[in-house]
Order: structure tokens, then C-alpha cells, then sequence
């Protein structure tokens, strides 16, 4: 079995994520189901939301923020689990709670061992 990183991406206003108490209420018997599913199937390895605030630090600069793509799109949340195959992963992902707001996406990235020797 080979380990992914999914990358919940959505857009977010000015100073914070466009989700409202409501929606988060609404939304987190859906995101628990959703994760449920794969925990189920022994392959959840870790998962949690990402705080709004962040650092961004590259060779030349600190910048307080966190990363947003042009469209105000940034990462909200990851998630880590095995699976047979990618296309089991994109499976999962179709049905992915944060994908009924406008703007969302699930980047699903395989992840590479280190060597141990």
C-alpha cells in the first residue's frame, strides 16, 4: 500500500475562511462520515483543519499570512491514508465534503519513503 496526502484547498476571504458557524455545524456530520468511510477501512493515518493564520518564510523573508493562490484559494485542511492505488484515493476524493463550495479542490499528492538504510 502506498500513503497519499490529500490537500483541502478552498477560498477564503481577507482575514479568515468564507465558512460560517452555520455551515461548519452543517458540514461536520458530513466531514465525519466522509473520514469515518476510510478510517473504517483501516487506511486514515491523519487528518485535521489548518488554522487560518500562518507564517510564510522563504530565504529572504518572514511574511505573516498564509499562502493564498490568486483567486484567494489557500489550504484549509489535509488529510494522510494508504490505499491500493491512486485511482481508490480519487474515488474518495469525488465525494469529499469541502467540494460544494465554489473554488475547492482535493490535490492528492503520493508521498515518497525516505530510505531507512
Amino acid at each position: 500500500m502506498k500513503e497519499y496526502l490529500l490537500l483541502f484547498r478552498n477560498a477564503s476571504a481577507d482575514n479568515g475562511y468564507l465558512t460560517t458557524a452555520q455551515d461548519m455545524a452543517e458540514d461536520m456530520p458530513l466531514w465525519q462520515a466522509w473520514i469515518g468511510n476510510i478510517a473504517m477501512q483501516g487506511k486514515l493515518l491523519s487528518t485535521a483543519p489548518i488554522e487560518y493564520n500562518a507564517s510564510l518564510v522563504s530565504k529572504n523573508e518572514l511574511k505573516a499570512g498564509p499562502y493564498k493562490e490568486a483567486n484567494s484559494v489557500l489550504v484549509s485542511g489535509f488529510l494522510i491514508c494508504k490505499a491500493d492505488s491512486l485511482e481508490e484515493v480519487q474515488n474518495w476524493s469525488k465525494t469529499c465534503p469541502i467540494l460544494k463550495y465554489p473554488n475547492s479542490s482535493v490535490e492528492i499528492r503520493p508521498l515518497i519513503p525516505f530510505p531507512t538504510n
